[in-house]
């Protein structure tokens, strides 16, 4: 099944590996890496570049998103959702090392319970602070949203924009991606995922 021309995801993904980061060899590395590009890294405004950027190579990859689990009791009384939408993240692509930035809506039917509402962007960060693809950061979320809400039905909608496609290579400034991961009913029931898109996309201009 596809979601107005987009084809979900429902697959599980698991996070890759990584070791802990070694923040004196990243300084060295990067005072290296500006000798091959030409530059004198003891320039006065170059001097302190290498520290810098190994401190936010550590701020990014080892970043807490806090308490993501919290769920409160909530007896369902008819059909409902909840959709959080605007959930803004920077990650890094891991192809060129390039930034991307999303916006993500989900989208959850509780089952018994809801999560505190802080949670699904502390979840959005938690998986974008990683060398990523959109697909599986989208997939990831709803993974995770499914698992802490203890609901099967979870949608989670996903548009990017990748700075090592508008700022390299074909240079389409204006691109975006849109990625769609369903799970549960969502997978199914046509008619509740169309009613769930359009609710999630309401207002929005592009």
């Amino acid at each position: 099944m596809s979601v107005n021309g987009i084809r979900p995801h429902t697959g599980q993904v698991s996070t890759p590996a990584r070791r802990p980061i070694d923040i004196a060899a990243v300084q060295e590395h990067t005072r290296q890496l500006l000798v091959l590009l030409g530059e004198d890294p003891d320039r006065e405004g170059l001097r302190d570049t290498p520290r810098r950027v190994a401190a936010w190579w550590g701020e990014f990859l080892e970043y807490d998103p806090g308490q993501v689990a919290t769920v409160f009791g909530h007896e369902v009384r008819g059909e409902q959702y909840v959709i959080v939408r605007d959930l803004s993240a920077w990650s890094l692509c891991e192809h060129h090392l390039l930034p991307f930035r999303v916006r993500a809506a989900i989208a959850v039917i509780p089952d018994g319970q809801v999560m505190g509402l802080s949670k699904f962007g502390r979840i959005v960060q938690k998986y974008a602070h990683q060398l990523q693809l959109q697909e599986r950061l989208t997939a990831q979320v709803a993974a995770a949203v499914a698992e802490i809400s203890a609901s099967g039905d979870v949608g989670v909608w996903m548009t990017g924009e990748h700075l090592c496609m508008s700022m390299r290579g074909v240079q389409a400034e204006d691109a975006r991606t849109d990625t769609v991961c369903l799970l549960g009913r969502l997978r199914t029931d046509q008619a509740l995922t169309d009613r769930l898109h359009t609710a999630v996309h309401a207002g929005r201009t592009r």
